[in-house]
């Protein structure tokens, strides 16, 4: 016996990911719906061999239903998670609405899969920004050996990240480079995104970073370890797919750059590839349609006491968002729901 799964927002990005897991993963689905905006209604959406037509959330009955993937935003997961919820199927939200809430687990497998028992309190389950869950996914282990004090990211984020808009605009803007008869001004970013680099992602705080690196911190904090300092600058790149990480840790105890090396190799989730000669690392490009948090350029920072640099590389549409809510799906069956 398996399990009935809705994945609500399968027309975007991430939910037609999260259907296209499901499939390679062989999550045990008995039954399965694609569930969109009324704008969407009979968008068909694959799900392995099959393809399904999606059906509109509006008025969806989730009773009977086991887990909810939800990829549909915070205004529309505000109105519909707790309905799901509430007719007792477990909601795994993507977007950043429940992300802070004590009541609601914020998980990543490889990180803190304990905490999946608290899902019952509300009965959601929050996945993490992408580019916090890729970051954890490599600290952890190093955590685990030394205990991390400080961590400075810098992030290149791709535009799949701001979505299918993002994306369109990359592509436009760049065309548009080289033909100059057509103008494509900035609209879903700031500025110009085709070749350039722009160092805002979300809506500035009065603190003066922005909404995405506070996320950054507040997430590994209730993640990994709330003692942990982290600062970031989050910076958008103009690449399609896969989010970038220079990452500088100081740790309470030496930690030398080989035995990091030996415990990322062994760490789940975790793929290294760490050559030091041209081209032995690992690019955005790389990592598209992988599962693996990929590290490379590991080495001591001779600069503070203990510490290390690394650079860390994640499809952000999969352990970034669809890989990382279907492996709490299945951290939810294994451990608590038991079908399958």
């Amino acid at each position: 016996m398996g399990y009935k799964v809705v994945v609500a927002g399968a027309t975007g990005n991430v939910g037609r990911e999260m259907l296209n897991i499901l499939a390679e993963r062989q999550f045990p689905v008995d039954e399965i719906v694609a569930l969109a905006s009324r704008r969407s209604l009979g968008t068909e959406v694959s799900f392995g061999d099959k393809t399904l037509k999606t059906k509109d959330i509006e008025g969806f009955d989730f009773t009977g239903w086991d887990i909810a993937l939800f990829a549909i935003g915070s205004d529309a997961t505000k109105q519909y998670a707790p309905i799901a919820a509430k007719a007792g199927c477990v909601v795994i939200d993507n977007s950043s609405l429940y992300r802070y809430d004590p009541d609601v687990p914020l998980i990543v497998p490889e990180v803190n899969a304990d905490a999946i028992t608290g899902y019952s309190r509300k009965n959601i389950i929050a996945n993490p920004n992408c580019s916090t869950a890729q970051m954890v996914v490599a600290l952890k282990p190093l955590h685990d050996r030394a205990r991390i004090k400080r961590v400075v990211v810098s992030t290149y984020q791709s535009v799949s990240g701001a979505g299918k808009e993002g994306m369109d605009e990359l592509w436009e803007q760049t065309k548009a480079v080289y033909n100059p008869t057509k103008d494509v001004p900035p609209s879903k970013f700031q500025k110009q995104i085709a070749f350039n680099v722009i160092p805002q992602i979300d809506v500035f705080l009065d603190s003066g970073e922005t909404k995405e690196e506070w996320k950054m911190v507040a997430e590994t904090k209730k993640i990994m370890d709330s003692s942990v300092k982290v600062t970031a600058t989050c910076v958008r790149v103009p690449v399609f797919v896969g989010h970038s990480e220079s990452i500088n840790i100081e740790f309470e105890e030496f930690l030398d750059e080989d035995e990091a090396r030996d415990i990322l190799r062994e760490a789940p989730g975790v793929l290294v590839i760490d050559k030091r000669e041209p081209g032995g690392y690992v690019t955005p490009i790389d990592c598209v349609g992988d599962y693996a948090t990929f590290v490379s350029r590991i080495r001591q920072d001779s600069t503070v006491e203990n510490g290390l640099n690394l650079w860390c590389v994640s499809d952000n549409l999969r352990k970034g968002a669809a890989l990382n809510a279907v492996q709490i799906a299945e951290l939810l069956g294994s451990r608590v729901l038991k079908k399958g």
